[in-house]
């Protein structure tokens, strides 16, 4: 490739930013998870639902008083600029009323906790700039070559597994293996870093043995042959998490999750590796002395699980040094906490209302779009449900500002590409009754709720998961606001849902779900195509098509590698959610994160990103917590 065809190939990479599943730096997953492979889109929702008489016509805040806070008012790391320590040990909370799964790979992983674990001991080979671009210091440098539409990967050669092995181009190629074979069951492989390998579907399809696009050069050296380049492969579309072979190939692709490699002894190349694990509740991890960057700092690190209604004790009492999240709706009466530092910055994230509108083919492997026998089929309805409920007072009364009204399915978090233009549904009760009444909706029977233009019974099932304190009263209130306008939502099972069992319902199509409240976290690269495209596992309201299928291919062709076209593609997508409404985000959110006074190193990008620092580099200024006195 030609210098000014290279410089302008990575030009226009770092301009194009895509979990996501979760929570990670390679993978679109869990509502963490994510929407490209590279980064998680993990399944990360901290809102659930109770079905319970509600009061006011505004939502009654659960925020302390009535200040409101901006995000941009707090700074992305920590003031303390001290000297760490030799050694010393953190104990880093995971915040979640539910024991984390245990999966802890990123090749099977699928909820935000498994994630947040992962983080700590194993890594993405790629790192990313603050623009979500692949830089050229990680663990793999590259070079592009155009020309031939492929990247050729270079590992360090000091980068090893916590076992002593060799990170190798061959478990590089393995984990491409494992998740594009037939028997692989996971959440994994819809981004275009598989999707344009050279003879992956003949691979997918039980036709060849390996995949033709991936050339193992020599121990160290791997080439990845594609179609064609695309502007999503390095922001986030490349799978950079390696699978060690040494350990995995002897274990058939059907039991790999569920194997002691996964959920006894994991391994992986990061800072600290695993030491112990109490199933569910916690796992202490020491240091990787032979760290490919450097020895890290601490010691040791322990990570348990916390409920989130204990954390501000848990902080208050340095029973925790760090957490995994903090809910912004006890920030108002904490922010004076005076053994700790809050930081804080736009989240990758979004919480959305999904409309069930068919099922996910398993056989096919995607979405069957079925509105014609789906009860939300009608996007009369969907929309007329959107103008019910006032996001922007949720946003204020139960978030004091730290979450506000969200309008299209691409966060502000990116912000080259998020579209503040668009007119999305605001909150307009008489719209929704106008939009009811004349698609047909009408209170046939007088008892105050609609029935369907059929003049059937009409009962809108509703799965919201449990959480923190304004899970309950957040549900109840979009219950509320729906039944306003004349539209019965009822609670699945009465109840609230705990996080695990959600997200399967959910996934597994649960008939007994018509709505559900969720949460994604997006990836590194704006590419939605592993949340809503046809084939991705996580397209949950399991909606297709032609015209979403034109433009999410468009967003990743040669002609998206010219940045304003690529804004235009995803502003006309956005566009298209908003007429379409398979879901409608509600809330945009900040991410505060509060660090004991005796942290060091520690910011909102303290994992594989190079704008931040690295874990590694995370330290103590004192053996024992900070305490409030």
């Amino acid at each position: 490739m030609s210098k000014s065809l290279f410089g302008k190939f990575l030009f226009v990479l770092m301009l194009a930013f895509m979990l996501l599943i979760a929570a990670c730096n390679d993978e679109g997953s869990e509502e963490e998870p994510s929407d490209n492979e590279g980064d998680s889109s993990e399944q990360s929702s901290e809102e659930g639902s109770e079905d319970e008489e509600s009061s006011e016509e505004e939502p009654e805040s659960e925020a302390d008083g009535d200040q409101i806070y901006s995000i941009d008012d707090f700074s992305e790391g920590v003031s303390n600029d001290g000297e760490p320590i030799d050694g010393g040990e953190i104990t880093y909370g995971l915040v979640t009323d539910t024991a984390f799964e245990g999966t802890l790979n990123w090749a099977f992983y699928s909820g935000t906790h498994d994630a947040e674990i992962l983080e700590w001991f194993d890594e993405s080979l790629l790192t990313y700039d603050e623009n979500f671009n692949a830089t050229q210091e990680g663990a793999a440098t590259f070079e592009v070559d155009q020309e031939n539409s492929s990247i050729t990967f270079t590992i360090n050669e000091n980068v090893n597994w916590h076992d002593g092995e060799p990170v190798t181009a061959e478990d590089w190629a393995y984990a491409y293996e494992v998740i594009s074979h037939p028997e692989y069951d996971g959440p994994r492989g819809a981004s275009a870093g598989f999707n344009l390998l050279e003879g992956i579907d003949a691979y997918r399809n039980g036709e060849a043995d390996s995949i033709a696009g991936i050339e193992v050069v020599d121990e160290k050296t791997i080439t990845f042959h594609y179609e064609r380049l695309t502007p999503s492969l390095l922001t986030g579309g490349i799978w950079g998490y390696p699978l060690a072979k040494h350990i995995f190939e002897g274990i058939p692709i059907a039991d790999m999750a569920a194997s002691d490699a996964v959920r006894q002894n994991p391994i992986g190349f990061g800072p600290f590796k695993v030491e112990s694990i109490v199933p569910g509740e916690s796992v202490t991890m020491v240091a990787n002395e032979d760290y490919w960057r450097g020895a890290p700092n601490l010691d040791g690190v322990t990570i348990r699980v916390i409920n989130p209604n204990v954390v501000v004790n848990e902080l208050e009492t340095g029973g925790v040094d760090l957490v995994s999240t903090f809910p912004v709706d006890q920030y108002p009466a904490n922010a004076d906490m005076p053994n700790v530092e809050f930081v804080g910055g736009v989240d990758q994230a979004y919480t959305y209302i999904g409309f069930k509108l068919g099922h996910w083919d398993e056989e096919a492997g995607e979405v069957v779009y079925d509105p014609e026998n789906m009860k939300m089929g009608d996007v009369n309805l969907r929309r007329a449900m959107w103008h019910a409920v006032d996001n922007s007072a949720v946003g204020e009364r139960f978030y004091n500002g730290l979450r506000w009204n969200a309008t299209t399915l691409i966060p502000p978090s990116h912000p080259d590409w998020h579209d503040d233009s668009i007119e999305a549904p605001t909150y307009d009760q008489e719209e929704a009754k106008r939009i009811l009444d004349e698609a047909g909706y009408e209170d046939v029977n007088g008892d105050g709720m609609r029935e369907t233009p059929e003049g059937e019974e009409l009962v809108i099932n509703f799965a919201s998961m449990s959480g923190g304190d304004t899970a309950e009263p957040l549900a109840r209130y979009y219950i509320q606001k729906w039944g306003e306008v004349g539209l019965n939502v009822q609670l699945v099972d009465g109840r609230l849902i705990e996080f695990n069992s959600f997200y399967e319902r959910v996934e597994n199509d649960d008939q007994a779900i018509d709505i559900y409240q969720g949460a994604w976290g997006v990836g590194y690269d704006v590419d939605p195509s592993g949340l809503y495209g046809r084939t991705a596992p996580y397209n949950y309201p399991r909606y297709a098509s032609e015209e979403n299928d034109r433009l999410l291919q468009e967003g990743i062709s040669e002609e998206a590698f010219d940045v304003e076209t690529r804004q235009q593609i995803y502003s006309e997508w956005q566009q298209l959610m908003v007429e379409e409404i398979p879901v409608f985000p509600t809330l945009y959110r900040s991410l505060l994160l509060p660090a004991n006074n005796r942290v060091v190193n520690y910011d909102m990008h303290s994992d594989s990103k190079s704008h931040g620092v690295y874990l590694h580099e995370l330290g103590v200024t004192q053996e024992e917590p900070a305490v409030a006195e």
